[in-house]
């Protein structure tokens, strides 16, 4: 076989990590649309749904750091090739599920082999596009398949189980794996760095455990009790990991975090609009089709239809976000892009409230908050990594997407506990003073997976009638879209403060330098 040239090396290589990036990215979008589907055909609870989704989420947050310095040491081709083995052979064990538990384990593994597989063709690319130019083209054309895995996620996820069934969702990455898998063979050049970082195994496990136990807390505690011994447990094992984890990155020679970038204004005010966008936009889209489905009554097709409004400005503004961030500088950017989100969330929240709620009472605030993370994220990105020394731009890079993914699991368990107390505080003005606690939180939970909440059996059984659930859920996703809006328009302040550098250095365009 004729070898590649140069050339044809650098484009089978940027296909292979494009079709890595598109699988990460619908693994994220996609799944939110089946979510009610598994309710039905896995009879999962509420808790297994929050759990399937957060994962994902917590295994990439885990392994992150670990696979790039993995990388480094033993060869970034060999591991981007073990990362998409893994990818292919767990989105397999996803697709084969047949209960909850396996799913979420499934969903465990394939996190922290997207996670590491992410981090890998980040690393391939900087490596094989070494000029600059090169480099920018190549992380363009990457940036726009991945906006693409994220964007049309949902559509892609719902015309899946229209034409076959919920298990093809994830049984798809399968054949791309295994094609993704033959063209990095062909066109990835070895390369590994010459300087041995030690690993930092203390910071990778206490962080681990910092964030399982804070999402294990929120999620479970309502129903084990907040002051019960496991929920103590774990929010004593999530302060524990976090204070371990602070301690062992002042101590470490190779720190997964260099604290003192954090006295670098431009980028801890990006980093704070990063996790903006995590608690806010990217948390609501796995709740949306939730509400779509059983608060609107639409179909999962309608469904993906109707979250493009959600997802698809987030494919196209990115430039126009970079433009606006050259003229206006990100310092500027940044906070009204969150600003935007916040008001998105808000108009969104009037949305499912009204009489004759559908998506297009919906639509005006979806479109405004996609309009702003579709503005902000492109500027929060290259703000994280360009203001900070070249050689720490790498760290800068792990912190930023760490942040962005703790900030979505957490708040993946905290939305879903805002749900079910808001559909509870609606519920419990309706409903029979008779109704105790447990059982008013038993009909919530039931509320949000479609089922038509019941307590009792029998003839004694007592079902919420229709109205009175359609008004609790549309009551407790208004309570969703609150503390969205609530919460990014915090971190849109405190980006602006944090940004805030004298006039003189913005003139003289010092402003990255000041700390």
């Amino acid at each position: 076989m004729k070898p590649l040239t140069p050339a044809h090396k650098n484009t089978v290589t940027l296909t292979a990590a494009c079709l890595a990036c598109l699988m990460f990215g619908l693994e994220i979008s996609s799944v939110p649309v089946i979510l009610p589907i598994l309710e039905t055909v896995l009879r999962s609870s509420f808790r297994d749904l929050q759990w399937i989704m957060n994962a994902y989420t917590i295994a990439c947050a885990a392994v992150l750091m670990a696979a790039g310095a993995l990388a480094d040491r033993y060869g970034r081709k060999r591991a981007f090739l073990l990362c998409l083995v893994l990818f292919g052979l767990t989105s397999l064990a996803c697709g084969l599920a047949g209960s909850s538990a396996w799913l979420i384990a499934g969903r465990f593994l394939q996190g922290m082999a997207g996670g590491a597989m992410l981090v890998c063709q980040l690393a391939v690319l900087s490596h094989q596009f070494a000029d600059s130019a090169a480099r920018a083209k190549a992380f363009g054309a990457w940036g726009v398949v991945f906006g693409i895995g994220l964007g049309l996620g949902p559509i892609i996820g719902a015309g899946i189980v229209a034409l076959s069934s919920w298990q093809w969702v994830f049984l798809v990455h399968v054949p791309i794996a295994v094609a993704a898998f033959g063209l990095a063979a062909a066109g990835v050049d070895e390369s590994r760095d010459p300087q041995h970082r030690r690993l930092d195994w203390a910071g990778i496990v206490s962080l681990s455990v910092a964030v399982f136990g804070l999402a294990w807390f929120i999620t479970q505690g309502p129903v084990a009790g907040f002051a019960s011994l496991p929920s103590l447990a774990s929010l004593l094992a999530a302060a524990g990991g976090f204070i371990i984890f602070a301690a062992a990155q002042r101590r470490a020679v190779d720190p997964l975090f260099d604290f003192s970038v954090f006295r670098i204004r431009r980028f801890s005010g990006a980093l704070l609009g990063s996790m903006g966008m995590n608690f806010s936009f990217w948390p609501i889209m796995i709740y949306l089709p939730l509400y779509f489905q059983h608060g609107l009554g639409y179909a999962s097709l309608a469904t993906g239809l109707s979250l493009l409004a959600y997802t698809l400005p987030t494919l196209i503004l990115p430039p126009l976000g970079e433009r606006l961030a050259l003229r206006y500088r990100a310092e500027a950017v940044i906070p009204a892009g969150l600003f935007a989100i916040g008001a998105g969330c808000f108009l969104m929240a009037w949305g499912s409230g009204v009489q004759q709620a559908s998506w297009l009472t919906m639509l005006p605030g979806c479109l405004l908050a996609s309009i702003g993370l579709g503005v902000t994220n492109t500027p929060v990105t290259n703000t994280t990594t360009g203001s900070v020394p070249t050689g720490r731009a790498g760290m800068a890079s792990g912190i930023d997407t760490s942040a962005r993914f703790i900030s979505l699991a957490l708040n993946i368990a905290v939305m879903g506990f805002i749900l079910v107390e808001g559909i509870a505080s609606f519920l419990r003005r309706q409903l029979p003073p008779a109704i105790d606690a447990a059982q008013l939180r038993s009909l919530a939970e039931q509320l949000t997976t479609g089922t038509a909440p019941t307590i009792g059996q029998g003839a004694a059984a007592w079902t919420v009638p229709a109205e009175t659930a359609r008004q609790a859920l549309a009551h407790g996703f208004g309570w969703v879209m609150l503390y969205g809006g609530v919460s990014v328009w915090l971190f849109a302040l405190g980006s602006l403060l944090v940004f805030g550098v004298p006039r003189a250095a913005r003139r003289t365009g010092a402003g990255s330098s000041v700390q």
